[in-house]
């Protein structure tokens, strides 16, 4: 920030900062002054907008717009606007004052539009200077005291204070110097006549006039003005206006007429011949006879609203006056408007919301009035539109729903049209990608599929594939097969079929019977790789088709090994005589099926035949007394299939009136009595084994029963000493050790559980410890326990008891339990024969032993 003191104090800006809220946006004005430093402070705008620097930062905050943008810089970190580029004031904005730049600074979600005008101040870095540094003029000696003669502007490009001030005239006897000021503000000198001019005495005049300015330190300029001085002509032109007036249309053709100026001069002869000039040349032409103002340039509103030239008048004599022409420019509809892209996304999600903001763009027309007003609008039917959110800024927001699948990119064709006339407009046109959502299932080629499988298949054979498609793309158009797992037989589905996830290509599993499974159901689910995921179903068909895998099988006559089965024919039978009838299946179906009975074999092929399709087996003759008895038929059974699978069926027919006569003739079929002798040896040899291993058992038995009742008769038998115990000295609460009660007591472990006891190596009167759950309060060491002995090794926690009772053994079942409010707990086993429990109450502790023995 600059603060300013004085102006002659030096170049320092100040800054005057204001805020007008309109919305959310805010307008700022800093003044620096020029030619200041690169990266030199200008102001502070995150504090003098209140803004945050994090806000800076997620708002993306940028100068978007603005002329001569490459003077400032924002810095974003600091929330700072610094000097980007030396500022030439003079060359920036020239005569015009104030000087200022103008820009926005706009901040994104939300928007804010913030604008900053930054007035550059003027240093006095310009010294005035003339035009010209030598100036001759003609003077006649006639001339009146107070004849004027201007003289020419000097130019300070520096403004107000640091402008052009005062004019100086070098002394001499005949001239002053007067200041005069034009209609713009400009200041002029003019020689003013003081005293009558003698050409004999001084044919000629050297005069030297400095321009001074204002600043500090103060800086100057000198023109040299030679004097001419002439005869009699007494009368200086005389403009019949001091100011004209005229107006000029920009772009106006060179040569268009402007205005004309009129000067007059009372001499007459040469002396009353009047030309005219500029005395600043400037876009224009001027007829130095007539007056006439006409144009000679390119006139562009934009660049100059304003023209102010002054004309001159001189005669023949020398004598001159000047004039000012001021020429106001009429600005033309001749700029079409600049669209400016301000933020764009390329991209868009597909699911995006109504009202989702596409881009922000700036539009600006440098024309004025009506011809700078714009309106923008978006062209063709497309889910988009457009709405003014800030001064020149609109937003395209969309305004339905998008379809990838259906649009998968937009062209938006922005345009913007003045109100001038005729209108100017301008198109931008923006290219967005619809960017893909996982909006859509995959979708099978067919809602059914249906497929033949041959029985007996090899596993791992491909039946066919499936095919489904997504409209989606990437990852939510990857689609992946899985088989949905339902049941068959009580198994899973995948244990019968299998599908590629890739492929969708689906396999038998395993081989397949069409005797068992005629028929597969199964659904087939395809699944997208999008997230969450979508998928669809499809039903699949899988027909078994049979196979000639199986022979036929007969069930009548049954075949028996051990018994003979045989068919009587009397011997009166006629021809067709029904003798029997071949029965026979064939689990596979269709043509694999079809029986056929032939007669394979016979004893007298001459008296029997075979139906071909009902297997009846008919006599084809008379039966004679002199045909056997026994007769054999064998008959082949042979399905359809290819290749053909056969049965073969053995037929005994007996050729006889009565039943005692087959017997006698059937007694000697040695094949009808076969016996099956392997069966036999297997149960002898069965037979064996058993006996072997009960009697090696028994023998065991025994042994083992002998040698327990000798080791149990020595033990009976034995003295052991008995082995004193005594346990850890004890320390109470208190601190004071005491020596527990000790009690031993002897345990007998033998066979015979009869002689087996417990006995107490230091008897007392009274003892804390009872077994048996007999009274507590008498003495209940010298009870004797009965029971099995042995196996005892250690004390066994009782289940009713809990923590306050042990059995002393498995076997024994006898518990052991502390009276008079002493707990039992076991003290420690010190080997499989001997340990120890002790009761305790507070400090006491009573100790029990025992051992066996």
């Amino acid at each position: 920030q600059w603060r300013l003191h004085s102006l002659l104090q030096g170049p320092i800006g100040f800054i005057l900062l204001s805020f007008f809220l309109d919305g959310v946006t805010g307008q700022i004005r800093y003044s620096i002054p020029e030619e200041m430093k690169k990266s030199s402070l200008i102001g502070n705008v995150a504090q003098d907008l209140a803004l945050d620097l994090k806000r800076l930062r997620s708002g993306r905050a940028r100068i978007v717009s603005g002329e001569n943008m490459h003077y400032i810089d924002l810095k974003t970190d600091k929330g700072i606007l610094v000097v980007n580029e030396r500022i030439d004031r003079e060359e920036l904005c020239g005569d015009v004052t104030p000087c200022s730049l103008s820009f926005e600074i706009i901040l994104e979600n939300p928007i804010e539009l913030h604008r900053v005008t930054v007035e550059i101040l003027d240093i006095n870095d310009n010294a005035p200077f003339f035009p010209n540094k030598d100036i001759s003029f003609e003077m006649s000696e006639s001339a009146t005291v107070g004849a004027k003669f201007p003289v020419e502007s000097a130019v300070d490009a520096d403004v107000k204070q640091n402008g052009l001030q005062n004019y100086i005239l070098s002394p001499n006897n005949y001239f002053v110097l007067k200041q005069q000021a034009n209609p713009d503000g400009t200041k002029y000198a003019e020689l003013v006549l003081q005293k009558p001019l003698d050409r004999e005495e001084h044919p000629s005049l050297s005069l030297t006039v400095m321009a001074l300015d204002g600043g500090n330190p103060q800086r100057s300029g000198t023109v040299n003005i030679i004097v001419s001085v002439l005869d009699a002509n007494d009368n200086a032109p005389v403009f019949n206006q001091s100011v004209y007036q005229a107006v000029v249309v920009e772009n106006a053709s060179k040569g268009t007429y402007v205005t004309t100026v009129n000067a007059t001069d009372a001499d007459s002869g040469s002396n009353g011949e009047i030309i005219f000039s500029f005395s600043k040349i400037k876009g224009s032409k001027l007829d130095e006879k007539s007056g006439d103002l006409t144009v000679n340039g390119v006139i562009d509103y934009e660049e100059t609203k304003m023209f102010e030239i002054g004309v001159l008048a001189k005669d023949q004599g020398g004598q001159s006056t000047s004039a000012i022409v001021i020429i106001d420019v009429i600005d033309v509809n001749d700029n079409s408007p600049v669209i400016t892209l301000t933020s764009f996304s390329s991209v868009i999600a597909e699911d995006s919301p109504s009202g989702t903001t596409v881009a922000i763009i700036n539009v600006k027309d440098v024309d004025s009035g009506k011809n700078g007003k714009v309106g923008c609008s978006l062209n063709g039917n497309t889910p988009f539109t457009i709405h003014s959110s800030l001064k020149n800024y609109y937003t395209v927001v969309t305004n339905g729903a998008l379809d990838r699948e259906r649009n998968p990119d937009y062209n938006i064709t922005i345009t913007a049209v003045d109100e001038g006339s005729p209108p100017l407009s301008s198109d931008k046109i923006i290219t967005l990608k619809v960017s893909d959502v996982n909006d859509n299932a995959p979708v099978f080629e067919k809602n059914y599929y249906e497929a033949d499988l041959i029985e007996n298949n090899s596993p791992g054979l491909s039946l066919f594939s499936v095919k489904a498609h997504d409209s989606d793309s990437g990852l939510n158009a990857r689609v992946s097969y899985l088989l949905i797992n339902t049941q068959l037989n009580g198994n899973p589905i995948s244990t019968y079929l299998s599908v590629n996830a890739e492929s969708g290509a689906i396999q038998a599993v395993r081989s397949f019977d069409y005797e068992q499974i005629k028929t597969l159901n199964i659904l087939v689910k395809a699944q997208d790789g999008g997230s969450p995921p979508l998928s669809s179903n499809t039903t699949v068909k899988i027909n078994i088709r049979d196979q000639n895998d199986n022979a036929p099988q007969v069930l009548y006559p049954v075949q028996t090994g051990g018994s003979l089965v045989a068919e009587m024919v009397p011997r009166s039978a006629d021809v067709g005589y029904l003798v029997t009838k071949v029965v026979a299946v064939d689990v596979d179906s269709g043509q694999n099926a079809w029986l056929s009975y032939k007669l394979q074999k016979a004893t007298d092929r001459a008296l029997f035949e075979v139906g071909l399709q009902n297997g009846e087996v008919r006599t084809i003759r008379q039966v004679t007394d002199k045909d056997a008895v026994k007769q054999r038929l064998t008959v082949i059974v042979e399905d359809n299939g290819q290749p053909s699978r056969s049965a073969t069926v053995i037929v005994n027919v007996a050729v006889a009136d009565s039943f005692p006569e087959v017997l006698s003739e059937f007694t000697d079929f040695t094949h009808d009595k076969e016996y099956n002798e392997n069966l036999t040896f297997y149960l002898v040899l069965a037979l064996a084994v058993v006996s072997f291993l009960f009697i090696t058992c028994v023998v065991v038995i025994v042994s083992v029963k002998i040698y327990r009742w000798r080791q149990s008769r020595i033990l009976y038998h034995s003295n052991l000493p008995v082995i004193p115990y005594y346990p850890p000295r004890y320390s109470d609460t208190l601190g004071t050790g005491t020596l527990p009660h000790v009690y031993n007591y002897e345990v007998c472990r033998t066979i015979d559980s009869r002689k087996s006891d417990i006995k107490p190596m230091q008897p007392m009167s009274q003892s804390l410890l009872s077994m048996d759950g007999v009274e507590t309060g008498a003495p209940q060491m010298d009870r004797q326990l009965s029971g099995n002995c042995s196996q005892m090794s250690t004390l066994v926690s009782h289940p009713s008891l809990m923590n306050n009772g042990f059995y002393l053994d498995n076997r024994f079942q006898k518990p052991m339990v502390c009276t008079d409010g002493y707990s039992l707990s076991l003290h420690g086993v010190l080997s499989d024969w001997t340990g120890s429990v002790f009761c305790t109450r507070g400090a006491d502790r009573r100790v029990f032993r025992w051992k066996y023995c």
